[in-house]
């Protein structure tokens, strides 16, 4: 990896604190049993999916058409409203963190996370994520012109697109089990080596100020996960910090014909959102495809994504859904 990378750059695993070793324990004595589960369902005909992979693919397009969705715009402000209104429209209950973060060169960002949360008193909790702000910066030794912004319709596109396809499922269908859906802030604006408290910025401030109430059983990160070329890799620092949750994610995979995407192997370890996860002991892992040319060029284009691959990984985000 090029020093210079800043979301996905090589890293050291986080420490798992020791709080997070009984909800570790739980989920790795249930997953037997959810294999075996997942196996004896795979002879029986399939309902029609759930999730409209057209329909997620259409919040890309509405992400692009603000523009670059870089902290402190007008294009960021306006997603944020517009993200605000889809989820109270959707989900049961939405918190709206709002801060004021100043970066390392003196800026003032003013920055937003949306909690969607379905069926809030629940004490079983599943906890699905993405970052919904855009680089300001296409500095990927790959990019023809660093000084151009990133459009981001797979890095932040993808991610809130297939959130948001989730919480149209589950408006119509409640879930049994408490559901998150977090879009994070801030998680791309500074430089990962020289200005590391200006990135992951909302992942961070919601691992401070969590909801009251359990922590959820896992997390799942979702980033670039529309490309037409999909290919998912198990990510290093998730089979470190969190493998059973790994296991469980690329099983259900499996179970819906889905291996040749989710592949099970190891191929990147990544500094990501859940890493700041993990350290306050949630049980967090990263789905993510980083085998994509355009990653912090400014190619990463609507021509990029399909509506195929949405609905390959949003079909699992649902199944996880649904197996509680």
């Amino acid at each position: 990896m090029h020093s210079r990378i800043r979301t996905h750059a090589a890293a050291t695993a986080a420490p798992i604190p020791t709080a997070s070793v009984l909800t570790a324990s739980v989920l790795t004595a249930g997953l037997s049993a959810v294999l075996l589960a997942l196996s004896a369902c795979r002879d029986q005909p399939r309902p029609p999916p759930e999730f409209d992979g057209a329909g997620a693919f259409g919040y890309i397009q509405t992400q692009v058409g603000f523009g670059p969705r870089i902290p402190g715009t007008e294009a960021h402000s306006r997603m944020g409203d517009w993200l605000d209104s889809l989820l109270r429209q959707r989900a049961d209950t939405v918190i709206v963190q709002s801060w004021k973060h100043v970066t390392a060169t003196g800026d003032t960002l003013p920055l937003r996370n949306f909690i969607a949360r379905f069926n809030p008193s629940a004490e079983k909790r599943l906890l699905l994520l993405a970052h919904w702000d855009s680089r300001p910066v296409a500095d990927s030794p790959r990019s023809q012109d660093s000084t151009k912004p990133v459009i981001g319709a797979n890095d932040g596109g993808s991610g809130v697109a297939l959130l948001l396809g989730v919480a149209d499922v589950l408006k119509r269908t409640p879930p049994t089990a408490g559901v998150d859906l977090l879009f994070v802030d801030g998680e791309d604006y500074g430089h990962f080596t020289e200005a590391p408290a200006d990135v992951l910025i909302g992942s961070r401030y919601y691992a401070a100020n969590q909801p009251a109430g359990p922590k959820p059983l896992y997390a799942v990160l979702f980033d670039l996960v529309a490309d037409k070329d999909l290919q998912l890799y198990q990510e290093g620092n998730s089979l470190i910090g969190a493998p059973e949750v790994v296991e469980l994610v690329w099983a259900t995979a499996k179970d819906l014909d889905y291996g040749g995407y989710f592949i099970s192997s190891p191929r990147h370890t990544l500094i990501d959102d859940h890493l700041e996860l993990q350290k306050a002991g949630i049980r967090a892992i990263d789905v993510v495809d980083f085998d994509y040319p355009a990653w912090h060029t400014p190619d990463d284009t609507i021509d990029k994504v399909s509506a195929a691959s949405l609905q390959v990984v949003g079909d699992v985000a649902v199944a996880l859904v649904r197996r509680e």
